[in-house]
Parts: structure tokens; C-alpha cells; sequence
């Protein structure tokens, strides 16, 4: 991940508690945050709380809409996905839903620094029944968590660990939200775990949203697949196109023709850059 001049560093922030005065709408911002750069968007994330992988890059990569208006990134984090669509996107509008204040505080400080104010909004919401803006948009996004309750030992830092397991929001209930959020043939894009793709694709069904576009995600032409990005329209018909794989690594530990380019680099980084 390219990092701007002093990124990994650590930068204070001051620590805002109920009673003191908000400065400039953001509160409960992490003591201590790295500032980042994905293609030519800046990420404050925190420096020991959940940060975002290469999963949310690719999930951006992914979408392939050709002119969505209205956009909705449902577990944004701190904004990344969103921010990125937001780029890609200049005409469309952007809503940042997210649940955890750190996570939520982070994601509004990142409009800010982006110049993104006009076009992209952050909600902090929980993402079960949430409905504003019910069957208004052409495209939804999520990076949810991988597994379930109880599977897997559970971080100890509280935003890594409801951002990667089941804890407060189910499949069934985000694919629910997606369905109720999307206009007619809208669509819905989301990267998963591949052992839980089944399930996945049963539970898309369940709430109208027909799978129409699927891809594997390798860490090497050698190993198991260790992502799955999905691609649903709601009432499509059904037919579902398999993409070809994408391989993250080459064989020397640098990053794949396609992955070093959606990454902006000319010249790959090793594993060590990768997250």
C-alpha cells in the first residue's frame, strides 16, 4: 500500500469524551492514527484498531457499474471502499454507513481530507433495519465480517473483532438491507470467505438478489482461493459468469500484473507492502 511521506507514523489526536466540545463535527477519533494513501484517495485509519486490507481494494476494483448515482457502502470502516467508488465515480453520491464511533468518527475526518464533503455522507447507524433512502440506490457495497460467532479466536482490540466476526450483524441480516436499500436491478457487490459461499449464495436468493458475476481470490497460482468476490442484481434472472482468478502474488513475492496496478505501482511491491 503506498504510504504518503511520515505515514505509519503515529499522529495524536485528541481523545473526545461525552461533555467535551466536538471540533469540527468529529468525535471519538483514535489517540493514535497512521495517515495513508490508496490511489489518490488519504486513509486516517487507527494505528492499533481495525485497518483496512487488501479485500476493501479489491472489492473496489471489482465493481464494474457503468454510471451509479447513488451509492450506499454498508460497514464502511473508515471509508475506504466508499471513497474510492466516490473517485471513480465524480457524478455519484456516496453514504457511508457504519455502526462503531471510532470507525465512524474516522470515516467523516476522511471526507473532509479528500475534498469529498459535497458528494459523500458518513451515517453512523446500525445496518439492521436501516432504510434511509429505501429502494434509491443503483449500488450497494459491503465487506462484511468473514465468520461466524464463536469460530475462530476473537481479537482482543473490540473494532478488529466486530469487523471480522459475526458479533453484531448477520449474513442474512446485511443481505436484507442490501435487498431493501436497491432500486429495481440494482446491484449489490460484496468479497466474502469461499467456505461460506454456498451459504452466501443461498442467502442472496433468499432476499432477491440473483448472483450474476463471481471471482476467485489467490494469494499465488499454486495456493487455495482465500477471497471470493460476488456481484448480484436484485430481481435479476438467473446466470451466473465465473471471471478468471486474480492472483495476488507472482512466484518471487511481488504483487500480480493486476494487482500492482490497482495499486498504482509501476514497480511491485514485496509481500512485506501488502496490507
Amino acid at each position: 500500500m503506498k504510504k504518503e511521506r511520515g505515514a505509519g507514523r503515529r499522529l495524536p489526536f485528541p481523545s473526545y469524551r461525552r461533555g467535551r466540545k466536538r471540533q469540527r463535527g468529529y468525535n471519538i477519533i483514535p489517540v493514535e492514527t497512521t495517515l495513508d494513501s490508496i490511489g489518490d484517495i488519504k486513509v486516517y485509519q487507527s494505528l492499533r484498531g481495525y485497518r483496512f486490507s487488501m479485500d476493501s481494494v479489491l472489492l473496489y476494483a471489482f465493481v464494474d457499474l457503468e454510471r451509479p448515482k447513488k451509492i450506499a457502502d454498508l460497514g464502511a470502516g473508515s471509508g475506504v471502499v466508499g471513497l474510492l467508488l466516490a473517485k471513480k465515480y465524480p457524478r455519484a453520491s456516496v453514504t457511508l454507513v457504519e455502526l462503531q464511533a471510532g470507525l465512524h468518527a474516522l470515516s467523516k475526518k476522511n471526507i473532509d481530507v479528500n475534498g469529498l464533503g459535497e458528494r459523500v455522507e458518513a451515517v453512523r447507524a446500525d445496518i439492521r433495519g436501516f432504510a434511509e433512502g429505501a429502494g434509491e440506490f443503483d449500488l450497494v457495497v459491503s465487506n462484511p465480517p468473514f465468520r461466524r460467532a464463536g469460530a475462530g479466536r476473537l481479537s482482543a482490540e473490540d473494532e478488529r473483532a466486530k469487523a471480522r466476526h459475526e458479533l453484531e450483524l448477520t449474513l442474512g441480516e446485511l443481505l436484507e438491507t442490501a435487498s431493501v436499500l436497491l432500486k429495481a436491478r440494482g446491484r449489490f457487490s460484496m468479497v466474502y470467505h469461499p467456505e461460506r459461499l454456498v451459504e452466501l449464495i443461498d442467502s442472496l436468493r433468499a432476499v432477491g438478489l440473483e448472483p450474476k458475476r463471481l471471482r476467485f481470490v489467490h494469494g499465488n497460482a499454486g495456493a487455495e482461493a482465500k477471497m471470493v468476490l460476488v456481484d448480484s442484481v436484485k430481481g435479476g434472472k438467473g446466470g451466473l459468469k465465473t471471471e478468471k482468478p486474480l492472483f495476488i502474488y507472482r512466484d518471487d513475492g511481488s504483487y500480480g500484473g493486476e494487482v500492482a496496478g490497482i495499486y498504482g505501482r509501476r514497480n511491485p511491491a514485496a509481500r512485506s507492502g501488502s496490507s
